[in-house]
């Protein structure tokens, strides 16, 4: 993804660098309790406004850090049969180290794997790997939102969607596990908002939060992922957490940032994976990279609903419900479009 893009997010959207500004609130607080003169009142009123400042960008980012408690369970059943691992991976389309990603793909054996941004070469390259993932959906794109996914579990009732745009995918499916049971996941890779794109954000916040209102409250298992190109702790995630009910793995293990994968300062968690109260976490983890300016990510649930059912999410007041319908609103799109799949 251009870095002209990140200009952009860094002045509509402050949500993408909280950390960056925590980083750098920090290092203004030092610096001022170091050199400021201690004893006068406006020193005190800067390192008040410099701590306030601090404590605000603290509040949306330490989730998202070991301090803070889990909200998906360590999983402790050893039935293999009833865990799903599901790698995502954006490959950046120009990007030709497709043996990097089919190496990292035998090496960690998942169950499921997603890729964004692939088009016809790279399906043609990944289509390799059919005789292990005989299972496949795909929609190859020139335009940086083509999605394949190939899995060595069956998958059911399968839709290829584009729910607000028309060159936009997404992928609904059910998958069976090998002990039977079904799980609902949904894949999704939204367009975000850029100067080449969209100059705000309602396409991409009204597909996510269609998929959301479909999927709160089912008794299926669910899981959603894919890149989502907004960052963990934006006030649209959280949105789409609290309308479908579905809980985050990376809550109080880490941020797992993805992108930038050749800017270690400029990076943020934007490929995600939510899941339903019927999981516990086997682990989460970051991929090394081959090539693309997004890290895959690697996630392994075990189905646990007696334990599941303890662990508990966000939940939506009124006014959530209010701007949830009020951003589905400004879109031709709704919960009832959104493919529902059956086993």
């Amino acid at each position: 993804m251009p870095l002209s893009r990140l200009a952009v997010w860094w002045i509509r959207d402050f949500d993408f660098p909280r950390l960056q500004l925590a980083v750098l609130a920090s290092a203004l607080l030092i610096a001022q309790l170091v050199f400021l003169d201690l004893s006068e009142f406006v020193s005190h009123a800067l390192i008040t406004i410099t701590a306030a400042c601090l404590l605000y960008q603290a509040w949306w980012i330490v989730p998202y850090t070991k301090v803070f408690p889990h909200e998906v369970k360590v999983a402790i059943s050893n039935d293999s049969a009833d865990r799903i691992r599901i790698m995502t991976a954006n490959v950046l389309t120009p990007n030709r180290n497709t043996d990097g990603l089919i190496a990292l793909i035998r090496k960690h054996e998942p169950d499921v794997f997603v890729t964004l941004e692939t088009d016809a070469w790279w399906q043609e390259r990944l289509d390799v790997l059919e005789d292990d993932y005989p299972f496949s959906m795909k929609c190859p794109l020139d335009n940086l939102y083509g999605m394949h996914v190939y899995s060595r579990l069956a998958l059911e009732d399968s839709a290829i969607q584009f729910l607000v745009e028309d060159d936009i995918p997404s992928m609904h499916t059910m998958v069976v596990l090998p002990s039977g049971r079904k799980v609902r996941i949904h894949f999704l890779h939204p367009a975000p908002p850029s100067p080449t794109e969209h100059d705000e954000s309602t396409e991409r916040d009204a597909e996510l939060l269609v998929v959301a209102k479909s999927v709160k409250g089912l008794d299926t298992p669910v899981i959603v992922a894919g890149d989502l190109n907004d960052v963990a702790w934006s006030t649209t995630t959280r949105l789409f957490r609290k309308m479908s009910g579905l809980l985050d793995p990376r809550i109080g293990r880490g941020m797992f940032n993805t992108f930038h994968a050749d800017h270690w300062f400029l990076r943020w968690p934007l490929d995600h994976l939510f899941h339903s109260q019927h999981f516990t976490l086997s682990f989460i983890m970051r991929l090394p990279s081959f090539g693309s300016d997004h890290f895959p990510v690697l996630v392994e649930l075990a189905y646990d609903r007696a334990r599941g059912a303890e662990q508990e999410g966000l939940v939506p007041d009124a006014d959530d419900e209010a701007l949830a319908e009020e951003k589905i609103a400004a879109e031709p799109v709704s919960e009832a479009d959104v493919h529902e799949p059956q086993g």
